[in-house]
């Protein structure tokens, strides 16, 4: 497993791939997320050559890069499909094969089992087209209650669910982009209620609830760093999974207030307590 650094996550906004590469080689992060779109932009104006060594020369690598396709939209997601081979082979060709995107937990239209279908229609030839290209497709699902209330119909939030889903798919590519705070706020009374393999687990993301606030009322946008409050399951959890031999990235996603405040005034600060977080959370899970 390795540090992974997404600075949009922890409200770093608009630094481009460079900075971000050189952010992450200064405080420790072994990976970063990548805009897969805009190292295409960068391919194109300076060669594949140029971005390899971008990441090289740093000591950095790419440790997922999200979804480009707007797969919600129906306008427009077959356009974006029609891109996928193409930016996918960059993906594997910058030493990258993941891609990841998350999934609402409700819709006020589709019932359950329709937007369950709905969701495979739509997912399959995204997951077929990155098969033929070597990628694997990471699906997050979305744990507050508070989120799922917001809908008429509540849908997929929970890890069984998205793997029910993941099943249906069947595309063999498919896995978990598996976030700590949505395992505690869907209610999930173990870390992993079946399927600990590498197949499930795709990559991870780590926060901590905040103390004092009852699960069922926890909201998505306040979240604190690893570790921060007691209680905090994601020490066990990552734990578990090297030593299941995973070796996944690893992600701190906090929308967290503060830390927004801190990055907008000092990205360099910002990025060392997130680097800090995750050193406290190897320490912790006993992870190397």
């Amino acid at each position: 497993m390795f540090k992974n650094l997404s600075p949009r996550a922890i409200g770093i906004r608009d630094l481009p791939l460079e900075g971000t590469v050189a952010l992450a080689a200064a405080h420790g992060f072994a990976g970063i997320d990548l805009d897969i779109r805009e190292a295409a932009a960068l391919a194109r104006a300076r060669g594949l050559d140029h971005v390899r060594r971008l990441f090289a020369d740093a000591g950095v690598r790419p440790g997922q890069w999200g979804l480009p396709v707007a797969w919600r939209d129906d306008a427009r997601w077959r356009a974006d499909l029609a891109e996928l081979p193409e930016l996918a082979a960059l993906g594997v060709a910058l030493g990258c094969a993941r891609t990841s995107t998350f999934m609402p937990s409700g819709s006020d239209e589709r019932p359950y089992a329709e937007n369950f279908a709905w969701h495979v229609e739509r997912f399959r030839p995204i997951a077929e087209t990155l098969r033929e290209q070597g990628c694997r497709l990471g699906i997050e699902f979305l744990g507050p209650q508070t989120l799922r209330a917001r809908f008429r119909h509540e849908f997929i939030h929970t890890l069984d669910a998205l793997l029910e889903l993941r099943d249906a798919i069947g595309a063999g590519n498919v896995g978990v982009l598996l976030d700590a705070w949505h395992l505690y706020t869907a209610g999930a009374p173990r870390p992993m209620s079946r399927g600990w393999t590498r197949a499930t687990w795709s990559w991870s993301t780590s926060t901590t609830p905040p103390a004092g606030i009852p699960r069922d009322a926890q909201i998505d946008s306040v979240r604190e760093l690893p570790l921060a409050t007691r209680g905090d399951r994601s020490a066990r959890l990552h734990g578990r999974a090297a030593r299941a031999g995973l070796r996944r990235p690893v992600t701190v996603e906090p929308f967290n207030q503060a830390l927004n405040e801190v990055a907008r005034d000092d990205p360099d600060q910002a990025a060392r307590l997130v680097s800090q977080s995750l050193d406290r959370l190897w320490q912790a899970a006993d992870l190397r």
